[in-house]
């Protein structure tokens, strides 16, 4: 199967005005069928991601990744009702998927003290209410809440399902021009990765080298690095080692893992793996690269509309004895915001791990590899992003060069 390459053009990358506002529309849609499939009257999303997806609204969203101070009521049929961070109400001007904002009931001990109790009583009497006026039922999707503010719903009589679920399934399959808005954010973050790479010389810090990535991100309207996944020589193997403030040294490897929730909130994900310095790689770190890189490619030519996740697992690449320890967890992965699913395990993991499932057209996809020896030494880390179209074709998004004297 011959990979279609990435798109530059800005037709391809850039949604116009009205796009987006369509987009928005589209992906409450999505939501709104997945809640329909599950018989729920409505779901209440605390998560900022599922949110921003449900809605467009952006508003400190890291922030509310651990207070759960907005939240959005999305019924299956009826208006929906983004609850705002106090004195935020007019973020969501221009929104025509909000149908109306109020100020949030923030249920948390930090926010209330000893009147938590009462708080989230009230709090369940408002989304008690919502429901009613949404035709009624008794089914409700919920996540990332209080267990008090569930109990407090159980408690009115409603059966409570994890609204994961239907968000998982609705982000997964890509509503029309969605792939422009990731393209955008992929562009951003790899000109965020030129930058590093220009800056990667013997002396500089992992921590000092990592952060020309977030400025670009920031620069360009990104929101920020989900993760620290930076290293360098001995911290490259195990994989999972966080930037610090270790000096690389010339002729070390460096690898890093993106994971950019970069422009439009859409995660930009893709891993390389430098060579510091301008000496030539030893033998050692071109076997390591050469097997991660051939497991990346080998794996991406089974990325097919149709393929079910244990088809694809059954073709995978199979990782050389001395590397299976350390392998990485997951074969692929599905991402939009974040990383989502589907999750597909190594054959290793299946047993254990594994679960079935269809690669459909509109699914994006990561496919990693991680190659570091079970005995040590240094590591090798690539990720490329794929997106299954409509017509069956699978199209690569990432573009972002290997490095050559490790592939010589």
């Amino acid at each position: 199967m011959t990979l279609l390459r990435p798109t530059h053009l800005p037709e391809d990358c850039e949604p116009t005005a009205e796009e987006i506002a369509q987009i928005q529309r589209d992906r409450l849609a999505a939501v709104r069928r997945e809640l329909k499939k599950r018989d729920l009257t409505a779901a209440v999303l605390f998560d900022p991601t599922h949110m921003r997806y449900a809605t467009g609204s952006r508003n400190m969203q890291v922030y509310s990744m651990r207070n759960p101070a907005r939240y959005v009521f999305v019924p299956a049929e009826g208006k929906v009702v983004l609850f705002e961070y106090a004195g935020c109400d007019f973020l969501a001007d221009g929104l025509d998927t909000v149908d109306e904002v109020r100020p949030a009931t923030a249920i948390s001990y930090y926010f209330c003290d000893d009147m938590l109790g009462r708080v989230t009583e009230r709090w369940a009497d408002e989304i008690d209410e919502l429901v009613r006026q949404s035709g009624g039922g008794k089914r409700l999707a919920i996540e990332s809440a209080t267990s008090a503010a569930a109990f407090a719903l159980q408690a009115r009589g409603y059966q409570i399902s994890d609204a994961q679920e239907p968000l998982e399934r609705a982000r997964a399959i890509k509503v029309p021009n969605e792939i422009k808005m990731i393209r955008s954010s992929l562009r951003a973050a790899e000109e965020g990765v030129r930058k590093l790479e220009a800056a990667l010389v013997p002396g500089i810090s992992e921590n000092e080298l990592w952060s020309h990535l977030h400025k670009h991100i920031i620069e360009t309207d990104g929101d920020y690095v989900e993760t620290r996944l930076i290293s360098s020589g001995p911290r490259t193997n195990p994989w999972f080692q966080e930037s610090s403030p270790r000096k690389i040294q010339a002729g070390e490897l460096v690898g890093l893992d993106t994971d950019v929730v970069g422009r439009f909130g859409y995660y930009a994900d893709f891993s390389r793996t430098f060579l510091c310095g301008d000496g030539p790689a030893t033998a050692a770190q071109k076997n390591l690269y050469r097997l991660a890189y051939e497991q990346v490619h080998s794996n991406m030519e089974n990325v097919r509309a149709g393929t079910t996740f244990q088809e694809f697992i059954a073709k995978a690449w199979k990782i050389p004895g001395p590397y299976q320890a350390r392998r990485y967890f997951a074969l692929a992965h599905g991402v939009g915001m974040t990383g989502e699913y589907p999750y597909i395990v190594h054959r290793e993991d299946n047993e254990a791990k594994g679960y079935d499932g269809v690669i459909e057209p509109g699914m994006t996809l990561c496919i990693e590899s991680y190659i570091g020896h079970e005995d040590g030494g240094e590591g090798v880390k690539l990720e490329e992003q794929v997106y299954v179209r409509d017509d069956g074709r699978v199209e690569l998004l990432s573009d972002y060069p290997f490095e050559a004297r490790l592939l010589a």
